[in-house]
């Protein structure tokens, strides 16, 4: 079964699938051919929540030429769970978010997964458990335009243990929320991060 991508352009969101996913929203069909990643990004209107989509039969194939003109940035990060069922979010960049970070040399995803999670937050994680899900976002930097893949994985802690926000990274607050009070994330947070709850049985 071929594979469907959705990536995030700021609050909008692009499909590359087989098929059109089901959804509430009007999603716009889009052509490869000529398709320029830089243009599309350009035209986007500031604060609009729009679909797109590139119906193929081939989804990583075309996957994989939208990569070509793009550079490619991994990252990983998780969602921690506490001793008595409460999750970790961070507050970052006025928004509610998870701790995830960017892949170093010699790291693979799961060791990037954990290390960002502690350092982020202070805490020490005790089980990294199965990946949730990947998401995938792009933004300009410089001349070029990035695709930055995030894998996610579930974690457990010890306790509750406190939490030590990084101000270096723009942490102004690290928080454990049980999954009934997680409104004003749900409010003020990333598609991106919004994916990950679905996937880990929050929302």
């Amino acid at each position: 079964m071929a594979q469907k991508y959705r990536i995030y352009i700021n609050d909008n969101t692009l499909f590359i699938s087989d098929v059109l996913p089901e959804q509430k929203e009007k999603i716009q069909q889009l052509e490869f051919q000529d398709f320029d990643l830089q243009t599309f990004y350009k035209k986007l209107k500031n604060g609009s929540k729009k679909s797109y989509i590139f119906l193929t039969k081939n989804p990583q194939e075309t996957f994989r030429k939208l990569k070509k003109n793009c550079e490619i940035i991994k990252a990983a990060g998780g969602l921690v769970e506490s001793v008595n069922g409460n999750y970790l979010f961070i507050f970052r960049n006025k928004k509610w978010d998870l701790p995830k970070g960017k892949l170093e040399d010699g790291e693979n995803m799961k060791e990037t997964a954990v290390r960002e999670v502690e350092e982020e937050c202070g805490i020490k994680v005790a089980k990294r458990e199965e990946k949730l899900c990947k998401t995938y976002h792009v933004y300009p930097m410089g001349s070029k335009m990035v695709i930055k893949k995030t894998n996610w994985y579930k974690m457990k802690v010890k306790g509750e243990p406190k939490l030590i926000p990084q101000k270096e990274e723009g942490i102004d607050e690290a928080v454990w929320l049980d999954k009934n009070h997680i409104g004003p994330v749900v409010k003020n947070t990333f598609p991106s991060i919004m994916d990950v709850l679905r996937a880990g049985g929050i929302l």
